[in-house]
């Protein structure tokens, strides 16, 4: 076993709701209200200059607002921060039909937006489970309120777990579940890792339609995506038939959340699946594609641009990256583009767009192999790591993988009957 440090949020319950509850939505509006100043902000550069401002610029031109007040400095540096990363994430799809980030409002009404504290802005009692947080100016005006709120909380482990077992917390945030407030405490803490489980390599292969690939040599394994797709399409519909006319209604604000929470836990069920695979085959190095570059290769249309924003690629990429840390498994990254592992064969080297035949088969005309186009992809990455086998693997278990199913009844993954 092998001790590190690693970063991990810790989730907690209030156990004195009731008593903070009215500051916290207080901190919520707030932060929504402070969005919204920063979104229409943007729109004024924009429109003056055709600029739109990154976070620094935003908190140099909102620093002396009122709204900035309501919040300690370094929260709302905070929501500033989030709305300059949403800008920059819609501005690099280059998606003509994408809308930039909008204001948060229902109607008359904001939401309560996530409240996040750094490290000036709490102070932790480890030892009776509280943390003070830190009030804005403008919300400690009164003469009778007090310059923090004092939160009690239960952390939502299994283990007996304290803060005080972590190195150092590094930030608080304040979440908004939908009925009540929680905590999240991203904290760096030292687990003790076992040591490499073997000398195996896998190769692993991010996609859309199947959403990973992976290739332990002698055994494939193929993750298809239509858990995730059915629910993209069902929530996504429910969304657009109940948005209302000043903003998206609360059925169609439920239906987005929603949406979110079952593709989280579907990106959670799949990598546990597929790191519990390479750690029982003896797997020590992943070899994973990294499509780092495709935002940039081309335009795929209307359709195909739309699908692409939607792929959580990143999400699960890192999601394996730490669980396989967990298991003493390395994780290398393959830069797809570089390699061209789509396009080359496994076996022979070729590398040509025309054995690509259709979506998820490719036949090579050299060496006569068939394989499903993906598990061809994932074979390619494990190479870099570990050579080819000897033995000629055309329609075996390239050509017939193992399919796993996501079962939503328990949530879990499994073999297909």
């Amino acid at each position: 076993m092998s001790n590190q440090v690693v970063t991990r949020t810790l989730k907690a319950s209030l156990t004195n709701h009731s008593q903070v509850c009215d500051g916290l939505d207080s901190h919520g509006f707030a932060a929504s209200k402070l969005w919204n100043v920063g979104r229409w902000t943007i729109s004024r550069v924009w429109d003056a200059i055709d600029h739109i401002p990154d976070a620094d610029e935003l908190c140099s031109y909102l620093k002396s607002h009122d709204r900035y007040a309501d919040l300690h400095s370094q929260s709302s540096q905070r929501v500033l921060q989030e709305l300059g990363e949403a800008f920059v994430s819609w501005y690099e799809q280059d998606d003509p039909d994408a809308n930039p980030p909008g204001y948060r409002k229902h109607g008359e009404q904001h939401p309560r937006s996530t409240v996040t504290w750094k490290n000036q802005g709490f102070k932790l009692d480890t030892q009776y489970n509280r943390v003070r947080l830190s009030k804005g100016t403008n919300m400690k005006a009164s003469r009778y309120a007090a310059d923090y709120m004092l939160c009690e909380y239960t952390l939502q482990t299994d283990a007996d777990q304290t803060l005080a077992d972590v190195e150092s917390v590094q930030t608080v945030r304040a979440v908004w579940t939908g009925d009540k407030w929680e905590l999240h405490f991203v904290c760096k803490m030292r687990v003790e890792t076992p040591e490499t489980p073997g000398e195996n390599t896998a190769g692993v292969d991010l996609g859309i339609c199947n959403t990973a690939a992976v290739s332990i040599g002698d055994e494939t394994l193929l993750y298809p995506g239509n858990a995730l797709k059915e629910d993209a399409h069902y929530f996504r519909q429910e969304e657009y038939d109940t948005a209302g006319e000043n903003g998206p209604s609360q059925h169609a604000q439920w239906a987005r959340q929603k949406k979110s929470r079952r593709q989280d836990h579907f990106l959670h069920a799949l990598s546990n699946d597929i790191v519990e695979q390479c750690a029982a085959h003896n797997v020590g190095t992943i070899a994973i594609g990294h499509p780092k570059q495709i935002h940039d290769d081309q335009d795929w249309g209307r359709h195909g641009n739309k699908r692409l924003h939607n792929w959580a690629f990143k999400t699960l990429l890192n999601h394996i990256e730490y669980k396989a840390e967990d298991r003493g498994i390395d994780v290398e990254r393959v830069d797809e583009a570089e390699l061209k592992t789509s396009k080359t064969c496994c076996e022979c080297g070729t590398e040509a767009d025309a054995n690509r035949v259709e979506r998820g088969l490719y036949v090579c005309d050299e060496c006569g192999l068939v394989a499903n186009g993906d598990l061809n992809a994932a074979e390619n990455m494990r190479v870099t790591v570990t050579p080819n086998p000897v033995e000629d693997r055309s329609n075996g278990c390239l050509a017939q993988p193992s399919v796993r199913l996501f079962d939503k009844s328990t949530g879990r993954v499994r073999p297909q009957e």
